[in-house]
C-alpha cells in the first residue's frame, strides 16, 4: 500500500491517504497538549508507544469480537487503518473517579465508582469538547439511536476486556476515551487506545502511568509511557 498526501492533522496524530481509499495510513507524533490544547509540549517517543499500545488493544478487541478499525503496523510510528467516518461523539468511561468528574460530583480522586460511568461529549475543538446526553446526541443528530446502543454496548465490553487484560500486569484501568466511525455503513471502534487517551495507574502505588504526568507536572513522562508498553509487550 503507498501512502500519499496528508489529509488532516490532529493533536496527536496526522493521516494520509493511501492509494485505496477504503484505507489511511496514520502516523503517531511526539507532541503532546492538555486542557483541549491549552498546554502544549513534546514527549520522546510518545509517538511510538502510542502506536505500539494502540495496536496490542486493538488487536486484543478484535480477538474478542469488537471490529475495529485497525489493520497493520507499518513501523514504530505509524499504522494502517479503515477509513472511517467519525462519529463526533467522544465516549468516556469511568470506573475510579479522577480529573474532572472529582470536581463535578465532588468525590475525592481515586474514589472507586459502584457502577461504571459513561460519558458523552460532543467532539469539537472550538466548543472544547463539551459535555452532552443522549438527547443532544438526537437533536444534534450526531449518531442514530441504534448506533448509540450499539457504542454505549462495546465501550461497556471494552472495559470489562481492557480491566481483565491489565490486572495481571498490575494497572488500574482509572478511565479512558474512545471514539467511532463508520466504515462501509458499519460502525467500528478507531482512535487509537494509549496512555494519551486512558488513565493507568499502577495498582500497587498508585503511581500514573499516563497523560497526567504531563497533563500535572509530575515529571518521568516517558519513563511512564515506556514502562506500560514493558508491562504490556516486555519491550523496554
Amino acid at each position: 500500500m503507498e501512502k500519499l498526501e496528508m489529509i488532516y492533522e490532529g493533536k496527536a496524530k496526522k493521516v494520509y491517504r493511501t492509494d485505496n481509499p477504503d484505507f489511511y495510513w496514520v502516523e503517531y507524533k511526539d507532541d503532546a497538549t492538555a486542557f483541549n490544547g491549552q498546554k502544549k509540549g513534546t514527549i520522546d517517543n510518545k509517538g511510538v508507544v502510542n502506536n505500539k499500545v494502540s495496536a496490542v488493544f486493538f488487536k486484543l478487541m478484535e480477538s474478542k469480537g469488537i471490529t475495529t478499525h485497525f489493520v497493520e503496523l507499518v513501523n514504530d510510528r505509524e499504522m494502517i487503518v479503515k477509513a472511517l467516518d467519525i462519529i463526533k461523539v467522544e465516549v468516556v468511561v469511568r470506573n475510579i473517579v479522577a480529573g474532572t468528574l472529582a470536581k463535578r460530583v465532588g468525590l475525592p480522586e481515586g474514589t472507586i465508582l459502584p457502577k461504571t460511568v459513561l460519558e458523552y461529549y460532543y467532539k469539537d475543538d472550538n466548543l472544547g469538547d463539551p459535555l452532552i446526553n443522549a438527547s443532544h446526541i438526537a437533536a444534534l443528530d450526531l449518531a442514530t439511536p441504534e448506533q448509540m446502543a450499539f457504542i454505549k454496548e462495546t465501550a461497556l465490553k471494552v472495559n470489562d476486556i481492557m480491566r481483565e487484560y491489565l490486572a495481571p500486569v498490575n494497572i488500574d484501568l482509572i478511565d479512558y476515551k474512545l471514539e467511532f466511525g463508520l466504515h462501509k455503513g458499519q460502525v467500528l471502534l478507531g482512535d487509537e487506545i494509549s496512555p494519551d487517551t486512558c488513565r493507568f495507574w499502577d495498582k500497587t502505588t498508585g503511581e500514573k502511568l499516563d497523560k497526567d504526568r504531563f497533563r500535572r507536572d509530575l515529571g518521568n513522562v516517558e519513563g511512564a509511557y515506556q514502562e506500560v508498553l514493558r508491562r504490556l509487550t516486555g519491550e523496554a
